[in-house]
């Protein structure tokens, strides 16, 4: 196969390849279940040992910004190896890692590793960081499964389960790490992660499929180690892609806020103990909306349909807290958490078809590195702006009044506040996305890179389909590019 086209799978009994892809997924939804629920562990056993929200909130900042740091070198490992070897090689790590924990955490002592002025509080923190984020690498490896055992006309299905795996998973962790740390304690809960991580690497030895290969041409594997020029060339190299990274990274921007502000906003209507469940109950939107994806697609523009999710998130996130009622909130965080799925599964489906296998590990990594770190930015910027400003100055006689008519009362109109606004910014970034050039430009490149007898109906299609609302010109068969398949090395000469 030319280097310069996009893959398409390879196999030649596809049930067996759909069977085995589903072996993987849940393989991989036991893992990432597995590392949440210690790392969710971590951040209450933090909290409740030291009472400081200080250390939690290096914690979970830290997280963030670490996978944002090394998703373009697990990219670069991805490309040059086999996928399954990924796997292995992050599960494999991720038990380490959890193994050094629990024994400092043994030998030290529970005591001594909860103290704030020794050192060992946060080499214990950064070795179960370290471990959850490597096992990172395995959630790009499997974007490329997808592409390997997955037909191009599936895909935004398989990306749909892919969504609904991850909103389990962070269904399950949100309670169950609550409840390990307080009947189980830290250290028994650092026993059932080990456990279980075991358990999902001696699954995955027994999964294989022919398949799977060293995806990067041996020219492209000499000194990759973070390889941030190459992933940057082949992001140019589709004309158009990096303005669909940057148009995925709406929902994580808007995401920030929340990061910051759903919590206590929640815990101004609620108890802890009610808030607790019913961000459980709205959580299943997760669930709901990537099942939806698996079941209807994407539509035949993927971008399009990623579009118009974002402005109806902006509008759900403007709208959600324009009165202190609880069915309005929660019902908005719902359908909120059900168009997640959909628009990191459109950004997935369209870098599965433009871009081809032997890159696209340094892509997802690009995009998961520059994704991760649009909610942290977010969160730290709107995080003292609400403590400091906006939320004092709405609580004030003033302010209070000056919010009456659109927001109501209540103590929480600064909050209410933000998220107005922010979700109006979200709208309008999106508004004018439809109307770019770039946006038309993926979406062309999207189109033309389907292969033989995909989307036949588009050359047919009205601008709506290929370039978002009416108003837009659809482009005529002579602009169609394929520019998914221009050689990144070609480019940078």
């Amino acid at each position: 196969m030319d280097s310069a086209q996009p893959a398409a799978p390879t196999t030649s009994d596809p049930s067996t390849a759909m069977r085995t892809f589903g072996h993987v997924l849940v393989n991989t939804a036991v893992a990432n279940i597995t590392t949440s629920y210690l790392w969710w562990a971590l951040t209450f056993w933090s909290y409740l040992a030291t009472r400081s929200v200080l250390a939690t909130g290096l914690i979970g900042g830290a997280y963030m910004l670490f996978i944002s740091f090394s998703s373009i070198f697990f990219g670069a490992v991805v490309d040059h190896r086999r996928k399954l070897t990924v796997m292995r090689m992050s599960t494999t790590a991720t038990l380490v890692a959890f193994a050094v924990a629990g024994a400092l955490f043994f030998v030290l002592g529970e005591q001594t590793v909860a103290d704030l002025g020794a050192p060992w509080f946060w080499v214990f923190a950064v070795i179960i960081l370290a471990g959850a984020v490597v096992e990172h690498m395995r959630s790009i490896a499997l974007s490329t499964v997808v592409t390997i055992l997955v037909p191009d006309e599936r895909r935004a299905n398989a990306n749909g389960l892919v969504g609904t795996v991850q909103g389990v998973a962070f269904i399950i962790t949100s309670v169950v790490s609550g409840l390990s740390v307080g009947f189980l304690g830290m250290g028994w809960t650092i026993v059932v992660a080990l456990g279980l991580t075991a358990v999902t690497l001696a699954h995955l030895m027994t999964i294989s499929f022919p398949e799977d290969r060293v995806a990067a041409a041996p020219a492209e594997s000499a000194g990759a180690a973070i390889d941030l020029r190459g992933s940057i060339a082949v992001v140019r190299a589709a004309q158009g892609l990096f303005a669909l990274i940057i148009f995925s990274t709406f929902n994580n921007l808007i995401g920030g806020v929340y990061m910051s502000l759903m919590d206590p906003y929640g815990l101004e209507l609620f108890s802890v103990q009610m808030w607790g469940l019913l961000f459980g109950i709205g959580s299943t939107g997760f669930i709901v909306g990537g099942l939806a994806v698996a079941k209807f697609g994407l539509g035949r523009n993927p971008m399009r349909t990623m579009l118009i999710l974002v402005v109806v998130m902006g509008l759900l996130g403007a709208g959600f807290t324009l009165r202190e009622w609880a069915w309005l909130y929660i019902g908005g965080i719902f359908l909120y958490l059900c168009l997640i799925p959909a628009v990191e599964a459109a950004e997935q489906t369209v870098i599965q078809r433009v871009v081809p296998l032997e890159r696209q590990g340094r892509v997802f990594g690009f995009a998961m590195a520059f994704e991760s770190a649009a909610a942290p930015v977010t969160a730290f910027v709107v995080s003292p702006l609400a403590q400091f400003w906006i939320i004092p100055w709405a609580r004030s006689d003033e302010g209070a009044e000056a919010l009456r008519p659109l927001l109501g009362t209540g103590d929480a109109r600064g909050i209410a506040l933000i998220f107005l606004v922010s979700g109006l910014i979200i709208v309008a970034a999106a508004l004018v996305a439809f109307r770019t050039p770039v946006y038309r430009a993926i979406s062309r490149t999207y189109l033309a890179a389907a292969p033989s007898g995909a989307d036949a109906d588009a050359d047919a299609g009205g601008p709506q389909d290929a370039d978002g609302p009416a108003g837009l010109a659809a482009p005529d068969d002579a602009t169609l590019t394929r520019a998914g398949t221009v050689d990144a090395d070609r480019r940078e000469r």
